[in-house]
């Protein structure tokens, strides 16, 4: 069988040629790319976690307590005017009921959660809201923020552990 030049048949059979070797050049050319040819040891598979896990214990009776005990009893101090709803000293968080400071017209109420043995900024984190879910001031959140963690460095000096 020969092809001729006014044969439209070959003409689509060369095109579909030189699509599928394109084709196959990008392809490899793409694999070649995929990670120099060294090959990576397995990683270990991860467990996943359900909703399950929240109601287990799986803790080890040896783990400590990762909340700085200075921040600890400065925000009970510094927020002794709210109620204590629930405390929970081993995830470090302290959430009070509504109560209205010495002094203020307005109620509020806590949510404090320590993150970190150190004593830091960093590892205190407070939540204030106005009665009924109001926002609070930045201002007001930061001026809590400052009494908290003033009253911490000052049970850090009378402990004598500077």
């Amino acid at each position: 069988m020969s092809m001729r030049k006014d044969d439209p048949g070959g003409r689509q059979m060369t095109r579909r040629a030189a699509r599928l070797t394109a084709a196959l050049l990008i392809a490899a050319g793409l694999a070649a790319c995929s990670g120099g040819g060294a090959s990576k040891p397995a990683a270990q598979p991860q467990r996943q976690s359900t909703l399950w896990d929240l109601f287990s214990n799986r803790r080890s009776p040896n783990d400590t307590v990762a909340v700085n005990k200075y921040l600890w009893n400065a925000s009970l101090e510094v927020l002794n005017f709210l109620p204590v709803q629930s405390i929970d000293p081993f995830t470090g968080v302290i959430v009070t009921g509504y109560g209205t400071p010495p002094g203020g017209g307005r109620s509020y109420r806590a949510t404090v959660q320590i993150t970190d043995p150190s004593l830091d900024a960093r590892a205190l984190k407070l939540s204030l809201q106005g009665a009924g879910g109001s926002a609070v001031a930045p201002d007001t959140v930061r001026a809590v923020e400052d009494a908290i963690l003033t009253r911490a460095r000052q049970l850090r000096v009378q402990d004598g552990k500077l």
